[in-house]
């Protein structure tokens, strides 16, 4: 199944699916710079500003579980324009708040918004692209997604000491305005809506348990999860490690954050060379081996004083390095089992992902001090349990059959 494109429209798509998975990065890490900025013109401390941004990763996880049924139920179309008009409102609400309290609010309607974004053009991916395809998708999609890191806290940084860090959530309503008109116009919706599903909240669970309880689903989707989480950490932390601790200005850390960025973009390409002789499985068993090693020797140099700006990037390089390897392919094998419920399939894989970097990105804000170790130790954790997972959830599938 798939829709045949001609190389025009094949680019056409990716690049309107990308604009769409884009959008929620860049609401995350165009702002990151304002940290500082933000904290003096609301009376706050930086660490609290942190909070703004575990309020965004929970609104997405709230969303997902509520636009999976609604893509199901009415075709992807009508709740993605719904969710894209809901982020609008909120990005131009954070242009004019007056308090911490206010942003952090307005940041969660502003992530239940853009969230639909995200699961529409997971769930398009798979409606419109051959199955056998779609890790190779996911990765170009990651490329396009990658080049909000690389941009977004570079312009950030420029845009608040400029003209201010509301300036950043200007632009961002202008992105939401573009991509309601990429929708519109062009975005193709093969999905037939099944209008028989019920948005009873009782069906609704029935649904969502059905996915989880796929073995190939529930292992895949929890380890690329748990492991995805360490980007949330990574992002949690990064204002105060470099521009706190190392004594970085907005526009150098701007800088840095994309120089990381590139190694998390090249790597996801890296992925679909390794397709043409690799399975899924074997790439992200690897990787995920390699990135525990790589996790843990950042974790003993931090304890051990060792950590410089220098050796801290060189641990994130390869960090992100292993990470852009492992999502696309943990993300395509946890949908790859489902031709139905498609929908609602991305929607626990997204919430899944969110909640786990939701929880990580508060514990990170609420951590004392501003040194590489809680961020060390959350990159630690993270990347071990996401590996733990996936060799008994394999085990547990291999017995199963």
């Amino acid at each position: 199944m798939g829709t045949t494109f001609s190389r025009s429209q094949y680019v056409s798509m990716i690049l309107i699916l990308g604009s769409l998975t884009a959008l929620g990065p860049f609401t995350i890490d165009m702002y990151l710079p304002g940290f500082p900025a933000i904290a003096k013109d609301l009376h706050t401390l930086p660490s609290k500003v942190s909070l703004s941004l575990s309020s965004y990763f929970i609104g997405i996880s709230v969303g997902q579980f509520l636009y999976g049924p609604l893509l199901d139920k009415y075709g992807r179309k009508p709740p993605l324009l719904f969710g894209l008009g809901l982020y609008v409102s909120a990005s131009l609400a954070c242009v004019f708040v007056t308090s911490i309290e206010g942003l952090i609010a307005w940041r969660f309607f502003q992530a239940l918004g853009s969230c639909a974004a995200n699961v529409a053009a997971m769930a398009t991916v798979r409606d419109i692209f051959p199955v056998k395809d779609n890790a190779k998708v996911f990765a170009l999609l990651m490329l396009v997604v990658g080049a909000s890191p690389m941009v977004a806290p570079t312009l950030g940084g420029y845009l608040t000491s400029s003209l201010g860090w509301q300036a950043v959530f200007v632009v961002l309503t202008c992105m939401g305005i573009l991509n309601i008109i990429n929708v519109v116009l062009w975005l193709p919706d093969k999905y037939v809506p099944d209008r028989t599903l019920s948005l009873d909240p009782k069906s609704i669970i029935q649904n969502f348990a059905a996915v989880v309880k796929v073995p190939q689903f529930s292992t895949y989707a929890m380890a690329g999860a748990i492991t995805f989480s360490g980007l949330f950490a990574y992002i949690s932390a990064s204002p105060n490690v470099f521009m706190e601790h190392f004594s970085l200005d907005g526009k150098v850390y701007g800088w840095v954050f994309a120089f990381l960025s590139i190694f998390f973009i090249g790597s996801s390409q890296i992925n679909s060379m390794l397709l043409r002789w690799y399975r899924s499985e074997q790439i992200v068993r690897t990787v995920l081996c390699i990135q525990v090693i790589i996790a843990s020797c950042f974790l003993v140099s931090s304890l051990l004083g060792w950590m410089n700006v220098t050796t801290c990037i060189l641990f994130l390089m390869g960090y992100l390095s292993c990470l852009g390897i492992i999502n696309p392919n943990t993300a395509a094998l946890s949908l790859a089992p489902f031709s139905q419920k498609v929908g609602s399939a991305s929607a626990v894989l997204g919430a899944s992902q969110m909640t786990a970097g939701a929880i990580v990105s508060m514990a990170i804000s609420l951590s004392p001090g501003t040194s590489t170790l809680p961020l060390a130790t959350a990159l630690t954790v993270t990347a071990s349990t996401g590996f733990i997972i996936l060799i008994a959830g394999t085990k547990i599938s291999r017995k199963g059959k």
